[in-house]
């Protein structure tokens, strides 16, 4: 296909035109500076906000609305002196923009979600549903609290993984504080021969529970008879335990170990999965 140089030409001229309207003469060396320094000073203002209301907002360590609005208002600080200083250049801003075009709505889309992360951001340090180093579930991810900054909320998985949550997301979603509160409780589920004298068996893993490292003295613990199933008499055996992963699972395999112990010296079967067959007969 031949190209047509008359248009080539034309298209060159009008980009050419465009510069002109975006910069109305020629850029002086005292404007470079002045411009230079409305910048600098745009950068040591948006620091100088986040100290302050960091200051102000955040004097419990594990509040950050300060740090999230500091961010933030850092970022317009800046705007606000890079736009300042285009026009100390003679830059005029309006034909700028105007010539960005698809990229302009792009940029104001992100803008979008980056707004509304940030004020779920500031929402979650407000309402405070996690503080760094707790805890958390939120959907499919599990870990520690490491940060809650203007876009994400970031976890360390119990693996070792680093998890960025989008704050509207984990806003939207539901979100479960394991160490919000000291204690947490467990259930252990034991199966006993259909010939275990049941109250015998529930005095031997009361006994088995409370003697594990890491269980709590109040609440107490508790032992329920939960279900006939197919094979066993299962019973419910429940603790109170620190609340950390760490904690819930050591203490778990303690009390595992402490109610199997126990059983074997009570002469109590945990039995195998039983099948009946009947031929009619």
């Amino acid at each position: 296909m031949p190209v047509d140089l008359h248009l080539l030409d034309v298209l060159a001229a009008a980009a050419v035109e465009d510069v002109d309207v975006v910069v109305e003469d020629d850029i002086a060396v005292s404007e470079v500076l002045q411009a230079l320094a409305v910048f600098l000073a745009s950068i040591l203002l948006a620091v100088l906000l986040r100290r302050l209301l960091v200051r102000a907002l955040d004097r419990d360590a594990n509040r950050h609305v300060g740090l999230v609005a500091g961010r933030f208002l850092g970022l317009v600080a800046v705007a606000v002196g890079i736009v300042y200083a285009l026009d100390l250049l003679g830059v005029q801003i309006g034909p700028l923009l105007g010539a960005l075009g698809v990229g302009g709505i792009a940029i104001a889309f992100a803008a979008q979600d980056m707004l509304q992360n940030l004020i779920a951001g500031v929402m979650l340090q407000i309402r405070r549903p996690l503080r760094l180093g707790d805890q958390v579930a939120s959907g499919d991810f599990e870990g520690v609290v490491t940060d809650v900054n203007l876009r994400t909320t970031v976890l360390q998985t119990y693996d070792g993984l680093i998890v960025y949550l989008p704050n509207a997301e984990v806003l939207k979603n539901p979100i479960i504080n394991y160490t919000s509160t000291p204690l947490n409780r467990t259930t252990l589920t034991v199966g006993l021969a259909y010939d275990t004298d049941l109250v015998r068996a529930r005095e031997v893993l009361l006994a088995a529970c409370a003697a594990a490292d890491g269980v709590a003295d109040t609440p107490p613990p508790e032992v329920w008879v939960e279900e006939f199933g197919d094979s066993s008499i299962n019973l419910a055996v429940r603790w109170w335990h620190p609340a950390d992963i760490a904690s819930r699972w050591r203490v778990r395999s303690g009390v595992a170990i402490s109610v199997k112990s126990a059983l074997d010296q009570a002469g109590m079967t945990i039995p195998f999965p039983q099948r009946v067959l009947w031929s009619g007969e």
